[in-house]
């Protein structure tokens, strides 16, 4: 049965200029937009501390500005807020292959039959946050339900770096009392539609039967009156095969000797190895990446003829690609990553109990 599903949103929190304020400990606290300028462009992203001034995505530059004078305008990194995604969505991956991102910032994962075997969803949810903190320094939000739309609506309730539950049993109060304009699926305009037809919460939606909201709303009515009943049977479509599998860590105090950035890395290829071995894969490549106190990033990489199959070989190979570097300047970070995978075939989902 749907119901029986269990459904985890995990969106970033301000992701774009939360990556800015980490990378730029000058700009926490402030203001911050990413793109535009102070006179033309729209912003990209806005930090907590703009969003209070009325700065969103998508308004213009200069009516930003208006709103905050002391904005400040950073120019957006896309290489890097990738970078961080991948991050995440390894931590994604420990707990199911089913993952669906709907941008570098959010995605679904449905976790009925996970991986690790944890009780319950609303626990998963729970660790993978603290996981992203404690591995990016970055908040994220939860939504945790049965069906897509729910959590969708859910990881915004207790919006920044919080989590919020939807159970099944207590699904169509929710919904009755939610305003229309925050169901996600309806826009502005088709929610000003429906507030000039006397409809300002799920519980109005719901008085209108499906004939009636498909003539008004084509094919998108029959979604409007499935979901205020808390229906919605969308599966998690995961939209890429697991290509590679990475640890890395940043270090409060930046590394100068070989033999303090060869334990640490020690450190990060036991914490690979075990991510390795549930992905029931083999990997040819095996990838080191630094990054110097200024940011500055380097990466080298070595692809075996054969596969990488024991925790020894990995630790050879990354001490190999370590000393093969000539570092000029303290590390900031260290990070390991396997691809270039051969995945076993016929690996069959094990079903197991899983409470909200």
């Amino acid at each position: 049965m749907e119901n029986n599903r269990k459904i985890i949103h995990i969106d970033m929190d301000a992701f774009y200029a939360s990556v800015e304020q980490l990378d730029n400990p000058e700009l926490k606290g402030k203001p911050v937009a990413v793109g535009g300028s102070r006179e033309r462009g729209v912003v990209a992203a806005a930090s907590y501390e703009a969003r209070q001034f009325g700065v969103r995505s998508a308004l213009s530059s200069k009516v930003a500005k208006r709103k905050c004078p002391g904005l400040i305008f950073v120019k957006p990194r896309f290489a890097r807020y990738k970078e961080i995604s991948n991050q995440i969505r390894e931590i994604f991956f420990e707990y199911t292959d089913l993952v669906e991102p709907l941008s570098l910032d959010e995605a679904y994962m449905d976790v009925t039959y996970a991986k690790m075997g944890k009780p319950s969803a609303t626990l998963i949810a729970q660790e993978i946050r603290k996981r992203i903190f404690e591995e990016t320094k970055l908040t994220a939000s939860a939504g945790v339900s049965y069906n897509k739309f729910l959590a969708k609506v859910a990881s915004d309730v207790n919006k920044p770096n919080g989590i919020f539950v939807i159970t099944p049993d207590k699904a169509q109060e929710f919904i009755d009392n939610l305003e229309v304009r925050r169901f996600f699926g309806i826009g502005k305009v088709t929610a000003e539609k429906l507030n000039k037809m006397g409809i300002w919460f799920g519980c109005d939606l719901k008085q209108i039967d499906r004939f009636e909201l498909a003539r008004l709303f084509g094919k998108s009515g029959n979604y409007y009156y499935d979901i205020c009943r808390g229906i919605d049977q969308r599966p998690v479509e995961p939209s890429r095969e697991r290509k590679s599998v990475g640890a890395e860590q940043t270090f409060s105090n930046d590394l100068f000797q070989e033999n303090e950035l060869q334990t640490e890395l020690f450190k990060i290829a036991d914490i690979l190895w075990e991510r390795y071995e549930k992905t029931k894969a083999t990997a040819k490549t095996l990838t080191l990446k630094y990054k110097y106190a200024d940011f500055e990033q380097h990466t080298r990489s070595k692809t075996n003829p054969g596969w990488i199959s024991t925790k020894n070989e990995l630790e050879t190979e990354a001490k190999g690609l370590l000393h093969s570097e000539n570092f000029t300047k303290g590390i900031r970070l260290l990070g390991l990553t396997l691809s270039n995978f051969q995945h076993e075939e016929g690996n069959e989902p094990v079903q197991l109990t899983i409470e909200f």
